[in-house]
């Protein structure tokens, strides 16, 4: 199947984690062929008091310090799986949390998973953007540029909205968070 444009390379995601979160942004990401765009990103990097990586290496957040273009997935609070893209080889510990997509490809598949055919919930938001690709922990450490992902690179740039993270207690005025201007997929609207 054909997505939006060529295939990320791996050295898209060597480069800082903003210009990475914000240039995902429009790309099409699929995972066991099931997807849509990247309409919401947040960036964390190490030196980042809000990143899982800030205190150093663990056993579950190794995958922020491996290898640029794989996944790192965790569960939130103990119920949500989140999918994070990790990059930025010159500062190991900095990954791309994937906030929404817009739905594209397997919604049927999507929607009974999620348990809607609302397609504005289906992916909107780490938890139910996971629950409705059907990422879980087996996928942490995978490279992105291999199956069961997919990620392509977008035909052309969209406007892009830049503002504050969401649901962090610490460093919350880091304008880290990016998303596709005018989006009805996102988790929330930009702030201001």
């Amino acid at each position: 199947m054909k997505l939006s444009g060529q295939a990320l390379p791996r050295a898209f995601f060597h480069r800082p984690v903003p210009v990475v979160a914000c240039d995902l942004i429009g790309t099409t990401l699929l995972v066991d062929g099931v997807g849509g765009i990247v309409v919401e990103t947040e960036a964390y990097a190490q030196n980042d008091p809000a990143s899982h990586s800030f205190a150093g290496r663990t056993p579950r957040n190794a995958s922020m310090f491996g290898s640029t273009g794989n996944a790192y997935v965790y569960r939130s609070y103990g119920i949500h799986w989140c999918l994070n893209l990790v990059c930025d080889a010159e500062a190991p510990g900095s990954a791309v949390l994937i906030r929404a997509l817009q739905p594209t490809v397997g919604l049927e598949l999507m929607a009974q998973r999620r348990g809607t055919a609302d397609p504005r919930r289906l992916c909107s938001g780490p938890g139910r953007l996971c629950q409705a690709l059907g990422v879980t922990g087996a996928l942490d450490g995978l490279p992105l540029d291999t199956p069961p992902f997919a990620l392509e690179d977008r035909l052309e740039p969209p406007r892009i909205a830049e503002g504050r993270r969401i649901g962090i207690t610490q460093a919350v005025e880091t304008p880290w968070r990016f998303c596709m201007s005018g989006s009805q997929f996102l988790s929330r609207p930009p702030r201001g």
